[in-house]
């Protein structure tokens, strides 16, 4: 019920992880990230505890591949789960277990991963890491591409009704997080939208957080 993609940008350093499902609050359960880290994605009847688990693993020296095959060693039920990787290398890694629901698949590339389940066809994440690498700018644009080229490639079975879309860059929390949890209308697009009002704002946030005085106004009603 859910596909996702976790990428790196090569150039910044920045880890993303951008995910849609029919199920709500999908970026809730499956989405994780972890500064100069990784992002992992942990889908398909989840258990959210195998993100921070990988990413633990690739904190302490695994690449993607080594993390994921301990993750599947430690995991309880992972015959029911997918989880992708990618590590502080670029390099990346994915586990679907023989009971992941529907037509489920996975694709993968340097710096980037897709994969999904109860999908359309078995081309939807192929088309991800597609749209993903055709993109160009800032990794959150790039994962916004690729989230609505796997959503043209057929996407979910049925509709989806949530999406979110993490990013970390260099601080310990995540420099953008949103989400949508739930709407009978496009979520993509809704976090969409939600990034081209956050996109210019994001190093103010970050700013406001390691000095305020050196950040720009809040430009709010009261802020004078």
């Amino acid at each position: 019920m859910t596909f996702s993609l976790v990428a790196r940008c090569p150039e910044t350093g920045m880890f993303g992880i951008a995910i849609s499902s029919s199920s709500p609050a999908v970026a809730a359960r499956c989405s994780h990230a972890r500064a100069g880290v990784g992002a992992v994605a942990s889908q398909n009847v989840t258990d959210p505890a195998l993100g921070p688990l990988a990413l633990d693993l690739m904190a302490g020296g695994l690449s993607a591949a080594d993390a994921v095959a301990e993750v599947r060693r430690r995991g309880r039920f992972i015959e029911y789960r997918q989880v992708l990787a990618v590590d502080r290398n670029g390099m990346t890694a994915i586990h679907s277990g023989p009971n992941s629901l529907g037509i489920w698949t996975q694709a993968q590339s340097e710096n980037v991963a897709s994969g999904g389940n109860l999908l359309a066809n078995d081309g939807v994440p192929q088309a991800l890491v597609e749209g993903y690498l055709a993109a160009s700018g800032h990794i959150g644009d790039r994962l916004i591409a690729a989230m609505r080229a796997g959503l043209a490639a057929g996407g979910e079975a049925g509709p989806v009704h949530s999406a979110g879309m993490m990013i970390v860059d260099k601080v310990s929390w995540p420099v953008a997080d949103l989400r949508c949890d739930w709407t009978e209308a496009c979520p993509i697009e809704a976090v969409a939208r939600l990034w081209e009002i956050y996109k210019p704002q994001l190093d103010a946030y970050v700013q406001r957080a390691l000095d305020p005085r050196a950040a720009p106004s809040y430009g709010v009603p009261g802020d004078e």
